[in-house]
């Protein structure tokens, strides 16, 4: 059972860390709607890892969402509300090849953090049924 609460912590963090990237993706083309707005900064979740006493294991748990202070990117349109003077807005400093990696390995730790559950099930069945007979 200690394995499967192991787990469940590696889960919850994974799906909060996917929360983070969809919402940095849906995100990827804001501007803001005047020249002195900044648009949308990409976020990024921080983890650490939690003695749990009881389990006498570390578990992982979410921390603060930090933001990404590289420099956002420019586009030159001049008819848009939120360019500056010379016709570039600045749009958000999210990059969807990075966003779209982060979600694969995201997505690739939380089926190990999943099979890790499903094999512990397993062995459970299975000492139940060795105990029964």
């Amino acid at each position: 059972m200690d394995s499967i609460k192991v787990a469940a912590s590696g889960l919850s963090a994974q799906t909060a860390r996917m929360r983070v990237i969809a919402e940095n993706m849906a995100n990827a083309d804001s501007a803001g709607t005047t020249p002195d707005e900044d648009p949308y900064r990409r976020k990024i979740p921080t983890f650490h890892a939690m003695l749990n006493d009881d389990l006498n294991a570390y578990e992982v748990r979410v921390g603060r969402l930090s933001y990404d202070m590289s420099d956002f990117t420019s586009r030159y349109e001049p008819g848009h509300p939120a360019a500056d003077e010379n016709g570039y807005v600045k749009y958000p400093n999210v990059n969807t090849l990075i966003e779209t990696m982060d979600m694969r390995e995201a997505q690739r730790t939380y089926e190990a953090n999943l099979n890790v559950v499903s094999v512990s099930r397993q062995m459970l069945g299975r000492t139940l049924d060795i105990l029964r007979g």
